[in-house]
């Protein structure tokens, strides 16, 4: 089944001469949620508002389930969803009244029932008459997510949708993400925090300096490039570790009651078993073992790290 959303080597040069696409390319798959990660000025907004007509892209193209997004503006555009990280909503109108209203823009027909059915996907369901200045942050937000939804649209970008709202809500924005997406919605989303892209995301695309570092199913990413520590908690405490397991990458706790090994996970050995026996020859006898997986967080510092050396 073909990508609902296909970038191909979009490029976004300034009048300034800043180059903030850098030949995109990106495909987008039905139904899922894709992360997109990269630091403050990587390209992130930029390249959202070229995939939904707000900036016109210096080169290349973007097709919205076959629509081109400049040839075919209406058509690609009336299929996109944005949720801005700004909150900028009218504070005296309704909840219902606000997300009719940008169904209206849309050119859709009045249709009260679908409005409730988007407030109650939502919560929202007992905020419809509630005047927006009457909400929360976070129940902004969620009006921000519907106002998106109101023209039934497939594809929803949500631009640092939990930016500034605290850990609890951020938590709950997520559930509303996973549920959209069991309702057919496919869900591309800006983020700074790394956990959002590991509780949520199907796959994460890494981006810095306006390119795509990597595309990748996050489970597969997380496997093949990620590092795992094994920790070996010792029965006595050494000072030191000996000279003959200088061979190892070993690092011993400031109490000297463990001792970490690093290994890569995608090597057709781990020397695990061999590190263990030398470590017993060495007379540090261990009595507990454990292993930890390098996180995301990680292993994005680590692209961009490597991309900017």
């Amino acid at each position: 089944m073909p990508a609902i959303v296909s970038v191909k080597d979009l490029r976004k040069t300034y009048d300034t001469g800043f180059e903030a696409l850098k030949g995109v390319n990106l495909d987008i798959e039905r139904g899922e949620i894709l992360a997109l990660l990269g630091p403050n000025g990587a390209g992130k907004t930029t390249l959202i508002s070229a995939i939904c007509g707000i900036a016109v892209p210096t080169s290349g193209t973007v097709t919205v389930d076959g629509h081109d997004t400049i040839r075919d503006y209406r058509a690609a555009r009336s299929l996109i969803g944005l949720v801005p990280q700004e909150i900028n909503l009218e504070p005296f109108e309704k909840v219902e009244d606000s997300v009719a209203f940008s169904r209206g823009l849309f050119g859709k027909r009045k249709d009260p029932a679908k409005v409730a059915e988007i407030l109650r996907l939502l919560s929202l369901d007992d905020k419809a008459k509630s005047k927006i200045k009457e909400l929360s942050g976070g129940m902004k937000r969620r009006v921000l997510i519907a106002k998106a939804l109101a023209h039934e649209p497939r594809v929803l970008f949500l631009d640092e949708p939990t930016a500034g709202v605290d850990v609890e809500l951020r938590r709950d924005m997520w559930n509303v993400v996973s549920d959209l997406k069991d309702h057919g919605v496919t869900i591309i989303l800006t983020t700074h925090y790394i956990e959002e892209a590991e509780a949520i995301a199907d796959r994460v695309g890494i981006i810095s300096k306006g390119e795509i570092l990597l595309v990748q199913d996050k489970a597969e990413m997380m496997t093949q490039m990620g590092r795992k520590e094994l920790q070996v908690e010792l029965a006595e405490p050494a000072s030191s570790l000996p000279e003959a397991l200088s061979d190892y990458d070993l690092a011993l706790s400031p109490d000297g009651r463990t001792v970490t090994y690093t290994y890569d996970t995608r090597a057709n050995r781990t020397g695990i078993r061999t590190m263990l026996n030398d470590l017993d020859a060495e007379g540090l006898r261990m009595v507990d073992l454990k292993t930890q997986q390098s996180s995301l967080e990680e292993i994005f510092t680590q692209l961009v790290k490597e991309q900017q050396s």
